[in-house]
């Protein structure tokens, strides 16, 4: 749903359109969602040519500020890479209801950092100069110890700031404006955004609950799609993971594909209650990416990435020239984290809740004859009708989840509950909330 603005926007080139479009942003006079006038429109209230304002809005565009939306018109995104002075980009909680949007881990079940800190402080701490290498040695092992459990090859490793860092990194390394990359729809709001920041053209991939379909990977990489984003387990918002037999089938396409980017994103980790089935290898450049947010906190901006050698050297070489390396701090305190078994068992414990929450969640609303997907991690996606409607409804009746607009490309309507904010004598009434806010939801599981 498209937001109305009266905000003027000015200017007499398209440099100086599209630089007011950014203003009206920051100041908070053009909203997420704001829809913007036609080029026609617009042309005749400035005095310029319907040329003009068309190459101000490709700017935009090409920046991942607006989005043409067919009939919906040009609005802009539901999160523009400018920062605005309001905070807008933020779903609303009204006072006393319940925040089932923020796709957050609950803050009850990470581990308390202070007494490793207080290690760390302790020890004695080497000198880091301007030269270091990027990754300590401990790190190294550690990483990739853990990786190889897992089946992934560790031989080359880096570490960025947070899973949606390294993806960035990533894609700039090995594609250039215009470039098609193929994502999961729905999928992930954060790279979503990131893909249209970078000026890329996203290809939207249908998934069951074992992941991207093989037949849509086929079609995305036939079509051109240069760099292919898959989530191995948790899938946001779905709850998908792929199994042994779909990495099979996706390792076949893949094979016909030898010079697509792959990324794997593994953000659950050790949160996930089942096995990894990992594509790394199945072509020349891949990249599979850690990250530590959902297990050990969002505060954590920290990611371990594989690959193969010139991949991961991508990544290595742009850190380099830019932050230069993740706080060595970070990382000994990260090591730590792994290293303590009541770490280990907090977080087992932590997956154990999230799977009981989430199997409950969605039993009560199978019982209300609502269908529901999320076989892994901390949300459960719910196909409907009308989501402004659902949305709106459930705010009404306390509590609040994230609309799918903000999450999906072609892909059906639905909303997106986070389960871990919610406690297991609250979920009756949620699913009963749920079934009433979308009552004649369409079959199935994926809006697809």
């Amino acid at each position: 749903m498209t937001v109305p603005t009266h905000y003027q926007i000015a200017g007499s080139t398209a440099a100086e359109i599209s630089a007011s479009v950014e203003s009206g942003i920051r100041e908070g006079g053009l909203l997420p969602g704001a829809a913007l006038p036609p080029v026609r429109v617009l042309a005749d209230a400035l005095g310029v040519s319907a040329g003009t304002v068309a190459k101000a809005y490709q700017m935009l565009r090409q920046r991942g500020v607006i989005d043409t939306a067919g009939r919906n018109g040009t609005r802009i995104r539901p999160r523009p890479p400018v920062a605005s002075t309001r905070s807008a980009l933020r779903l609303a909680v009204p006072a006393g209801a319940l925040d089932l949007a923020s796709g957050a881990p609950d803050p009850h079940l990470l581990p308390d950092l202070r007494p490793h800190l207080a290690a760390l402080a302790g020890e004695p701490l080497a000198p880091v100069g301007y030269d270091h290498p990027g990754v300590l040695p401990e790190l190294v092992e550690a990483a990739g110890r853990r990786l190889r459990a897992d089946g992934v090859d560790p031989s080359w490793l880096s570490v960025t700031s947070g899973a949606l860092d390294a993806m960035e990194r990533l894609l700039a390394a090995h594609l250039r404006p215009g470039d098609k990359v193929a994502i999961e729809d729905p999928g992930w709001a954060n790279l979503l955004d990131l893909v249209a920041a970078l000026g890329l053209e996203p290809v939207p991939l249908a998934l069951d609950a074992e992941g991207p379909r093989p037949v849509a990977v086929e079609a995305a990489l036939a079509a051109g799609a240069r760099a292919l984003v898959v989530t191995t387990r948790a899938q946001n918002p779905t709850g998908a993971a792929v199994t042994v037999a779909r990495a099979a089938d996706l390792r076949a396409v893949l094979a016909a594909y030898p010079d697509v980017l792959l990324v794997e994103d593994d953000h659950s980790a050790e949160l996930s209650a089942v096995p990894l089935a990992a594509l790394a290898g199945a072509v020349r450049s891949w990249a599979f990416v850690r990250s530590a947010s959902k297990p050990y906190g969002p505060d954590l901006r920290f990611a371990v990435v594989a690959g193969d050698e010139a991949t991961v050297a991508r990544v290595a070489g742009r850190l380099r020239v830019g932050a230069g390396w993740v706080s060595t701090l970070l990382q000994r305190l990260v090591v730590s984290l792994w290293r303590d078994p009541a770490v280990a068992a907090g977080v087992a414990a932590a997956r154990d809740s999230y799977e009981r929450r989430r199997i409950a969640l969605r039993d009560a609303l199978a019982s209300r004859g609502v269908a529901s997907t999320g076989d892994t991690g901390i949300n459960v996606w719910v196909p409907v009708r009308d989501e402004t409607r659902v949305v709106a409804g459930l705010r009404d009746a306390g509590y609040v989840v994230a609309p799918g607009s903000l999450l999906r490309l072609a892909s059906g309507p639905g909303v997106r509950i986070t389960v871990s904010p919610l406690a297991h004598d609250e979920v009756p009434a949620v699913a009963a909330a749920v079934a009433h806010a979308a009552a004649g939801a369409p079959p199935g599981s994926f809006g697809a």
